[in-house]
């Protein structure tokens, strides 16, 4: 039976436990999974690398979110450094804006996007060990929830990155399925939506119960209503913002600087979107059934 999602607005009962998480990159296999927790919070940003007071603004805004209640990982969804991804500038766009989250062992988890292959082609930055990057896509699990890393530029290995996909989707036996890319397939802001993404990854996302997707690119954020069984979630605006529209799928949109938290649950995902204040400007909830 196919996975069907309902999406609604409600508050973000927080629940946190430890929980252990393990890599996999093309051609590897995963580990047993072993006293893994089924609740635990997990926070996503993109486009973050200016090194300027927006960004500084927003990673202070997690630093304040983090003492009061505790994520257990970041997913940065690429344009990880501004303008052309040269890895001489990690110091000014990751390691002093996020100090002290990584002081606290909080691991990221990055993507490239459109200004990250602009030099090497972005292998400086899968390099990075504090990237966290198994390869330009790359899977990882942390508690109940597997992550699937893609690489979603117009130069990426599409044929074999899609092979891989489709199969480590099907192989997965995990509670919820999150991928993260750079690029939107739906998007209401200045980019807009995909229509080549949406050929490429819709069809897979359906057939495998994909939840959630979360995207950058667009500098503002967006939750979608579920679509076909997909929520889509653009967090673009770690650093600085653009317009956004609405679409008819849209259940809310904000050009405002911000960050997003999921909190995971057996049986719901709660989000939130946290701006630059600390306020949570919006709350949604996406059941598995």
């Amino acid at each position: 039976m196919k996975r069907r999602q309902l999406l609604r607005w409600g508050g973000s009962g927080l629940g946190l436990a430890l929980s252990s998480y393990y890599l996999t990159a093309w051609g590897t296999t995963p580990k047993n999974k072993v006293a893994q927790s089924a609740s635990f919070r997990f926070a996503a940003l993109g486009d973050v690398g200016t090194g300027k007071a927006g960004q500084n603004a927003i990673a202070q805004v997690m630093n304040d979110y983090y003492r009061q209640e505790p994520f257990e990982l970041v997913l940065l969804t690429g344009d990880n450094i501004y303008e052309n991804g040269e890895i001489s500038k990690v110091g000014a766009t990751f390691s002093k804006p996020y100090h002290f989250l990584r002081k606290q062992k909080v691991p990221f988890y990055a993507v490239l996007g459109n200004h990250d292959v602009r030099t090497n082609n972005g292998k400086d930055q899968v390099d990075f060990s504090s990237f966290n990057m198994a390869g330009r896509y790359y899977t990882f699990t942390h508690g109940i929830v597997q992550f699937f890393a893609l690489d979603t530029n117009e130069n990426a290995d599409w044929s074999q990155q899609l092979i891989w996909l489709e199969q480590t989707l099907a192989e997965s036996t995990a509670t919820w399925k999150v991928v993260f890319g750079h690029h939107p397939l739906y998007s209401s802001g200045i980019h807009g939506s995909s229509p080549e993404l949406i050929a490429k990854l819709s069809p897979l996302f359906v057939r495998h119960g994909v939840q959630l997707y979360i995207n950058g690119h667009d500098h503002n954020y967006e939750r979608s209503k579920p679509i076909k069984g997909t929520t889509y979630l653009t967090c673009g605006a770690g650093a600085k913002t653009r317009p956004v529209g609405s679409s008819k799928w849209t259940a809310h949109s904000a050009p405002r600087l911000s960050f997003a938290t999921i909190d995971v649950r057996p049986n719901r995902l709660e989000i939130q979107g946290i701006g630059k204040n600390g306020e949570v400007f919006d709350r949604g909830q996406v059941f598995d059934t």
